[in-house]
């Protein structure tokens, strides 16, 4: 994903992803999550879900981009951001939730699968996961960006043996049905 470690294409996505920000995740998220609780956001690119999030909790944001984590620290030097790729999660703090929109579809299946076991490790008891994805039936790669597309059943059974499936629902950010959103509770 190095990609983003480039200030042009950084600043060529957030012009071209303007306003959009997860507002029905984030909202959806506190349906099942008490406020106050820790929070650590996945891939936090210019941080717009971030500040979403810091409004109801102690929420912490990463991103393998130092060109994102440092845009963002210029605007809040206080925030807490980590520096991770989302496939090892490298960290040795824990956390109520787990939280990313449109960014575990930058990874293989593989890639993927090895990112939700580690996910397992970094949530507290009970912990809970809120992603979105792409819906679709393909894979494909563009300008140097891999995005993987998934049906809901995939996303039943990259998750379900790990995780009990709260929400599992199609919804149009763009066009109709091509977005899936999942929220999660960590299997006891």
């Amino acid at each position: 994903m190095d990609f983003f470690q480039d200030r042009k294409n950084v600043d060529e996505y957030i012009g071209m992803i303007g306003d959009d920000d997860g507002r029905e995740l984030v909202e959806l998220l506190r349906t099942e999550l008490p406020d106050g609780a820790s929070v650590l956001e996945l891939g936090m690119g210019p941080g717009r879900d971030l500040n979403l999030l810091k409004n109801t909790f102690k929420a912490c944001g990463s991103d393998s981009s130092t060109v994102f984590l440092d845009l963002y620290r210029e605007k809040h030097p206080e925030s807490d951001l980590l520096k991770l790729d989302v496939r090892t999660l490298e960290t040795d703090r824990t956390f109520d939730a787990l939280y990313s929109n449109k960014v575990l579809h930058h990874l293989k299946k593989d890639e993927l699968i090895q990112s939700v076991h580690r996910q397992t490790e970094i949530l507290n008891s009970g912990g809970i996961i809120c992603h979105s994805f792409w819906r679709g039936t393909t894979h494909e790669t563009m300008e140097g960006l891999f995005f993987q597309y998934y049906l809901e059943n995939e996303i039943n059974d990259l998750f379900g043996t790990l995780f009990d499936i709260l929400h599992l629902k199609v919804y149009k950010e763009f066009e109709h049905e091509d977005s899936i959103l999942l929220l999660a509770r960590l299997k006891s």
